[in-house]
């Protein structure tokens, strides 16, 4: 580390002749192997120290501590004018516009925190206790000085007021930056305006992103003029163009189109398509409705949902949906409007390619190198398992009601017979899929067979049981965990043991499907069964696939040429073989 020093006055005479000056000399302190050529044409005010091979050039310093190799050059303002936690603390109201879910961020927020602090209301010695966790973090981050941290690049910006950088942080042109934090490797561009914030490591903000009072996580990217308050967005999320208020965006979420609104939701793995909106529009007791997409929806062109709503995991919505459905039963489902009704399509996402190409695309997308938030990319879960099984005896019960029904009522929403014919058999060999996936991996003794299954959660991209999660809670509020680390720490340590734990609560359904102790010779079977599964909707999801890329979709390829130049145009633009 540096040892500091206070300037020689022939230090001094040399940089007041290069147009350098200062409100006080004496507050200036400089790495014992400080240059002169390392400051030209810069007002320093206030306390103001520079770490080795540190340059500012043309700029305000107020307040700064500046760490070695980093440029300052063409600032504005870099100031501090007064005590600050750097964005540590901000109330952001996600998910409920009137702050009824309102988190406490700051620099070390996990995904899985925050969801505790927004969704476990029904606990309020958690959510104080996790306030108080936050308050600690503001309060460690406090100081009167600002810091930039190593190798760091800041140049041709305006006005950077209260805002820690990290180390190798860059910014360029940024017009105003106010009371906030920019972890390690956070980027942000021309135009950008963020007020009250947090970016976390290899954050990016860029062209004109206007943030205030959000939490930018690992990876994110928030780019081409997108508006965000009161926003968390957690693990590689990536918005451009449009708008996002009051939601909670688990991992990956994305929205590209510039007409695209989020607002007052939760939202993880999800993709948003142009013209997406969720309105909040029940104004009879204020803005107080959310709605809930839970792991993998997907948004078509126009698609609108009033809150409250809720679909199931992996669900693909399509046209105007005003009735405040409730489709978590039934993950892997489509959401269609029909005749101004919403009409539900149970596990009909399963023989779909793009729900397949999703689920694969995600961890080769994964790029943090810190990886805070715990995420579990396993297509083959007990979480959606679970909810597949309570789908199928949830149709069964529908269909045994009304045998020759035309269609069925469920929740707001109406499911043709044929579609719940369709349902049970997709739902029935994604369950064998899964289940054989399960007891391939991990290991648990047969004795666990006979153990209660639980129920099992997806905490913003980490599958959980449920009993852990209220253990972690209890702890918590008995005062056993109070720093934020730990409580990923105990989200990470029940991520290493997942797949003994997934075998396990496998184990135990086989046995109540069974109506016995299974033997190692019928596991073996269900193994075998599950590959069996998984190759039979693996043909469905690739004949999906051929369909899309059959000579029928060539339209418009080949415009100057005959029928063969067509067709291998397309190949060539499509990439096939």
């Amino acid at each position: 580390m540096s040892q500091y020093r206070n300037l020689t006055d022939d230090e001094i005479r040399r940089l007041e002749a290069s147009g350098c000056s200062a409100s006080s000399w004496s507050d200036v302190s400089v790495a014992e192997e400080f240059r002169t050529e390392q400051l030209a044409a810069c007002r320093l005010e206030g306390r103001v120290r520079i770490g080795r091979d540190a340059r500012i050039y043309r700029s305000r310093v107020c307040n700064y501590d500046i760490g070695e190799e980093s440029l300052v050059a063409d600032v504005s303002a870099l100031e501090c004018r007064h005590a600050s936690s750097f964005g540590n603390g901000v109330a952001v109201a996600t998910m409920n516009e009137c702050g009824g879910r309102t988190v406490k961020i700051f620099t070390a927020l996990s995904a899985q925190t925050a969801y505790l602090a927004a969704l476990y209301r029904h606990r309020p010695q958690l959510v104080a206790a996790l306030d108080r966790m936050a308050e600690r973090e503001a309060e460690r981050a406090r100081s009167e000085v600002g810091r930039v941290g190593r190798r760091c690049r800041i140049t041709g910006c305006r006005l950077l007021r209260e805002v820690n950088v990290g180390d190798e942080v860059q910014l360029d042109g940024v017009s105003l930056l106010e009371n906030g934090t920019l972890c390690d490797g956070a980027r942000a561009g021309i135009d950008v305006k963020a007020r009250d914030f947090i970016a976390a490591e290899e954050a990016r903000l860029d062209n004109g992103v206007i943030v205030e009072r959000c939490f930018v996580g690992e990876c994110c990217r928030l780019d081409k003029a997108y508006s965000a308050t009161d926003a968390l967005f957690f693990a590689s999320s990536h918005c451009e163009n449009g708008e996002a208020a009051a939601i909670f965006a688990g991992p990956f979420t994305v929205s590209h189109h510039r007409s695209s609104l989020l607002i007052a939701g939760m939202f993880s793995f999800f993709n948003a398509g142009s013209g997406t909106n969720q309105s909040n529009h029940l104004f009879k007791s204020g803005a107080v409705h959310q709605a809930v997409h839970l792991r993998g929806c997907k948004f078509a062109s126009d698609a609108y949902v009033m809150s409250p709503a809720l679909e199931g995991a992996f669900t693909m919505v399509m046209g105007h949906h005003t009735h405040h459905h409730d489709t978590s039963d039934f993950p892997f489902s489509y959401l269609i409007e029909k005749e101004g009704r919403s009409v539900l399509m149970p596990g009909a996402n399963l023989a779909s390619y793009g729900t397949v190409r999703d689920i694969e695309k995600w961890p080769t997308r994964d790029h943090r190198t810190r990886r805070r938030d715990v995420v579990n990319f396993e297509p083959f879960n007990p979480y959606l398992t679970e909810a597949m099984l309570h789908a199928v005896d949830t149709l069964h019960t529908l269909a045994d009601g009304e045998p020759d029904a035309p269609f069925y009522n469920y929740r707001k929403t109406v499911i043709r017979q044929t579609a719940l014919r369709r349902g049970i058999t997709l739902y029935n060999k994604a369950i064998a899929a899964a289940l054989g996936a399960m007891l391939e991996r991990g290991g648990a003794p047969l004795e666990a067979a006979l153990e209660e299954p639980g129920h099992w959660l997806d905490v913003a991209g980490a599958y959980i049981p449920r009993s852990e999660v209220e253990a972690l809670c209890d702890a918590v509020e008995r005062g056993e965990l109070t720093d934020p680390r730990e409580i990923d720490d105990r989200f990470r340590d029940f991520a290493r043991r997942y797949d003994d734990q997934a075998h396990r609560w496998a184990l135990s359904i086989y046995a109540r499907l069974l109506g016995h102790l299974p033997s190692e010779e019928e596991i073996a079977e269900a193994v075998r069964g599950g590959h069996n599964a998984r190759e039979a909707l693996r043909e469905m999801t690739d004949a999906d696939r051929a369909r899309d890329c059959s000579p029928d979709k060539a339209v418009g390829y080949g415009l100057d040429g005959g029928e063969e130049e067509r067709l291998l145009d397309y190949r060539a633009v499509r990439g096939l073989d």
